[in-house]
């Protein structure tokens, strides 16, 4: 049996088919960020995380990786970000290449820059335990991505191009410190944080 449309359901149909056609894109689509293909979504612990948002490391002049932010929900303010429950990941994708030992102490400048030595106390076996994945990865090279996620009950994971490295750092205040060092008081980049939180890339 066929069903025939009428003039006026079949406008109705092709002008829904139209609007759902040009939603969709903006739900789907990668974002493209310095020629890096961010994706809107990412999966951790079973659960979709939203992109919260995306932008580029700059030193200087020189463009150093893109980084992108995922939460189970869009926090606008570094705080809300810092308290968001559930999995989260942040993942960095490298447009040059910078040897494990500069990389590892870049982050620990940003961390040391954004917390206090107290903080810092509670977290030094987990402070080693980090900037040694770095220094046994030798180099970060250009296309490399580092992930590390919040895992309840798990801590933080880390990967590089897919393989996980080093051993979970248990405590979520750890994993809110690294956050810190592009979502706090002093980022390592004014630009990057806003571009974290939602704002333009």
């Amino acid at each position: 049996m066929h069903l025939r449309l009428t003039p006026r359901l079949n406008r109705r149909t092709l002008i829904a088919a139209g609007l759902l056609a040009a939603a969709l894109p903006w739900s789907a689509q990668a974002m493209d960020v310095a020629g890096v293909n961010v994706e809107p979504t990412a999966k951790v612990a079973g659960k979709e995380l939203k992109l919260n948002g995306a932008g580029v490391r700059t030193r200087v002049i020189i463009k150093v990786y893109v980084m992108a932010l995922y939460l189970t929900e869009k926090k606008d303010t570094a705080a809300a970000v810092l308290d968001a429950p559930g999995p989260r990941r942040f993942a960095l994708t490298m447009l040059r290449e910078v040897t494990g030992d500069d990389f590892g102490q870049a982050f620990m400048a940003g961390i040391t820059a954004n917390t206090d030595k107290a903080e810092r106390s509670k977290f030094v076996n987990q402070l080693a335990a980090f900037g040694e994945v770095f220094v046994n990865q030798g180099t970060m090279k250009k296309g490399d991505v580092l992930t590390a996620d919040w895992v309840p009950g798990t801590g933080m994971v880390m990967a590089i191009n897919g393989k996980s490295v080093g051993e979970p750092l248990p405590d979520v205040g750890f994993y809110n410190a690294v956050l810190k060092i592009w979502l706090g008081e002093k980022p390592v980049d004014t630009s990057l944080k806003p571009a974290l939180l939602g704002g333009k890339a």
